[in-house]
């Protein structure tokens, strides 16, 4: 078999409480997983099966409360005029503590600059699985990433990944929050306190809780998009 899907088995009619359905059902695919080649889809009927414990549920919603910005309109009452000036006396600072060397590398040429990048996305990911002394397998593996987009990062230096598979690699590599930043960075990405996705990210990295299939429940629970397939 190439894919297979599941029920909640006994945790309908039969009562079994959804929650722990679940969390057994995730534990044994994913330790089934990490051995095995196969697709497997756990289908949920609604969102009562996704529930967090109560613990968790209330550690990050006040990690949510504390560091998301929900409208960044409101922060500031500034006026463009004040704008404008402060900015313009920023500018003035920089350019009078330029040193000759600052102002020369201004001077080069595109293709100098261009042809002196820092290493892309997918050589940064397959360095530092070599550092982490992990297989591909596993790296893919612990990120609930598909062996065949593995395939397309490793053999394209240039891929342009998505931000979420970017994140699901950085948990599966066990990156601290700097790390991931850094990381991020290589494929144009960046974690912002305006998303809620991100703070929730966040607060995983700062808890150095890299259980993707928990960190799953935790974005399903508050309404983002899911790490990985």
């Amino acid at each position: 078999l190439e894919s297979i899907a599941f029920p909640l088995i006994s945790a309908g009619a039969f009562g079994f409480p959804q929650d722990i359905a679940l969390r057994t059902a995730i534990s044994e695919i994913g330790n089934f997983l990490l051995k095995n080649e196969m697709t497997v889809y756990i289908v949920v009927y609604n969102n009562s099966a996704y529930r967090l414990s109560s613990k968790l549920f209330s550690s990050i919603k006040e990690y949510i409360d504390d560091n998301y910005v929900e409208d960044n309109n409101n922060l500031f009452s500034r006026t463009r005029d004040e704008d404008l000036r402060d900015d313009y006396n920023f500018q003035l600072k920089v350019m009078e503590n330029m040193t000759p060397p600052l102002i020369s590398k201004r001077k080069r040429k595109l293709e100098d600059v261009v042809n002196q990048l820092d290493e892309s996305f997918s050589q940064m990911l397959l360095r530092l699985i070599d550092e982490k002394d992990m297989t591909d397998a596993q790296t893919y593996k612990k990120a609930n990433i598909d062996r065949k987009l593995f395939s397309k990062i490793r053999n394209d230096i240039n891929y342009k990944p998505s931000k979420a598979t970017v994140l699901a690699f950085a948990i599966a590599l066990e990156l601290n929050l700097d790390q991931t930043k850094d990381f991020l960075l290589r494929a144009g990405f960046a974690l912002s306190n305006s998303s809620k996705f991100d703070v929730i990210i966040q607060y995983f990295l700062n808890e150095q809780n890299y259980n993707i299939f928990e960190i799953n429940e935790a974005l399903f629970a508050f309404g983002e998009n899911l790490l990985g397939a």
